[in-house]
């Protein structure tokens, strides 16, 4: 199984950035836990990070044709603002995509309520911190291996 976790605008600056909002726990650490925890499950998994919209965009294209069978998706600020993104998960179908939030989305300012790319994601994990790629990762997992025994 083969998943691609992708990482939108500033999520590079985490543990830096808004520590009160997003932790201590630095973006290379965050992508080690990752990487530890698909080596695990015995998955392969690549992360990447882009702060360019149109590159997110060609990374989730790029999965169709390489053959990724899940996404794990932290849009950043383009949550509530791409429909591009949307657009692009909608068009690999049926690959599935789960969303990822290390804050809750819900608990902060009303702009921040709504995701575009959450309309084409089998599912959203949401102010879990870091904790939550890896339930994300577990969710897509799960949905994989029901689907394959159907």
């Amino acid at each position: 199984m083969k998943l691609l976790v992708l990482n939108g605008p500033n999520i590079n600056m985490i543990g830096i950035r808004e520590k009160g909002i997003y932790g201590t726990m630095t973006y290379e650490s965050i992508v080690q836990m990752i990487h530890d925890e698909a080596q695990q499950r015995n998955i392969e998994v690549e992360v990447r990070q882009s702060n360019h919209e149109g590159v997110l965009v060609d990374w989730i294209q790029e999965a169709y044709f390489t053959h990724v069978d899940g996404i794990v998706i932290n849009p950043g600020a383009y949550t509530h603002t791409s429909i591009a993104i949307l657009d692009a998960l909608k068009s690999i179908a049926p690959i599935p995509a789960v969303e990822i939030h290390l804050s809750d989305i819900l608990q902060r300012e009303l702009f921040r309520h709504i995701s575009y790319p959450a309309m084409a994601c089998i599912g959203q994990v949401k102010g879990k911190g870091a904790q939550g790629y890896i339930e994300a990762m577990d969710l897509l997992i799960e949905y994989i291996h029901s689907n394959r025994s159907e």
